[in-house]
């Protein structure tokens, strides 16, 4: 019976091992380039998205991380609303036409208008123009597959081939059922690392009146570039 019983084990480890080697297999067959192109194509094809964020700004340079959450909707090439809960009424409104950054931590008493880019593809929607086109701007690499806000995503590395790109890497982890994006990371310039956490996406939910509108407190001065 002992004998038996190892022998019986013996086996359950090498199909273990067998099937470990198929998903590794798998893995490694992924094509990084499709992956990132469909979640470009899913994405574009949404009326909006809505989600909970996490974001993380590491500035290596001088060493300081800031950390802040809310909400974030995209609808259309150039309308997007990033409201944050910490620091509390801190927002970032695209409205079609310019966009609105008023952040009162640290400057209580202005907000900055400038105008929305004219890119004719991307406007302002940076998610659109991250997962655009993957094989022509960016040499991919498939990390592998983790789990990110309770689901599978393939992770996957971009090194951008065009100097238009505004950063130096990204890792984006895509859902493998829904191709949404679930995190962002990006390195820019000199030395800072943006972590974007997304969470309970809502693809192509209602988007209530008044989101892509900045109301401007009362007593904060509007500060925009000369026309």
């Amino acid at each position: 019976m002992v004998f038996e019983n190892e022998r019986r084990w013996t086996r359950l480890l090498a199909i273990t091992g067998i099937l470990a080697g198929l998903a590794a297999n798998q893995a490694s067959a992924q094509d990084p380039a499709d992956i990132v192109g469909r979640a470009g194509r899913i994405y574009r094809g949404l009326n909006s998205l809505q989600a909970n964020f996490v974001q993380t700004i590491e500035d290596r340079s001088q060493g300081d991380t800031l950390t802040s959450r809310g909400t974030v909707i995209q609808a259309g090439a150039n309308r997007f609303a990033m409201r944050f809960t910490d620091p509390a009424g801190e927002a970032i409104v695209i409205d079609g036409n310019h966009i609105w950054t008023y952040t009162p931590s640290t400057a209580p008493n202005v907000v900055y208008r400038s105008p929305v880019p004219s890119d004719p593809v991307y406007g302002a929607n940076f998610l659109a123009q991250l997962l655009d086109r993957p094989r022509e701007r960016y040499t991919a690499t498939y990390v592998g597959q983790e789990t990110a806000d309770g689901r599978r995503v393939d992770v996957i590395d971009l090194v951008p081939r065009v100097a238009s790109v505004p950063f130096s890497r990204a890792r984006i982890w895509l859902g493998v059922e829904d191709a949404l994006p679930r995190r962002i990371e990006l390195i820019e310039g000199a030395g800072l690392r943006r972590v974007l956490d997304l969470s309970r996406l809502r693809p192509n939910a209602p988007t209530p009146a008044g989101t892509f509108t900045f109301a401007v407190p009362s007593g904060v001065r509007v500060v925009a570039p000369p026309t």
